[in-house]
């Protein structure tokens, strides 16, 4: 399974950027195997995104934001838990994926 984080490359919002760049930045930075979904490029991948996030996640009123992230067909989060997952050093678990701490680390 590979990790996907569905972004906007042409969001007007400086903000959901930024927090895309954030994802996108953290997971190269971790070698974490990863692909990019633009769902402003492509209606089906932006459909497939909305209609796969859980009910319990999604907004109250109008559609959820970029970026989103799944483990192959698993839902993982949106930023919010991406960013809390980051902050409390659980992002592999976050991800459905197995720390690599053990493997990468320098004798």
């Amino acid at each position: 399974m590979v990790i996907r984080v569905f972004i906007a490359s042409s969001s007007g919002f400086v903000a959901i950027k930024k927090k895309q760049q954030d994802v996108v930045r953290f997971l190269e930075a971790n070698k974490i195997e990863f692909e990019e979904v633009d769902i402003t490029m492509s209606e089906e991948q932006r459909q497939w995104m909305y209609k796969n996030i859980p009910p319990e996640k999604k907004p109250a009123q109008g559609n959820p934001l970029p970026p989103q992230i799944f483990n192959g067909d698993r839902y993982c989060g949106d930023y919010d838990s991406f960013f809390e997952s980051k902050e409390s050093n659980t992002v592999f678990s976050f991800l459905g994926l197995k720390s690599r701490l053990a493997s990468t680390a320098e004798p």
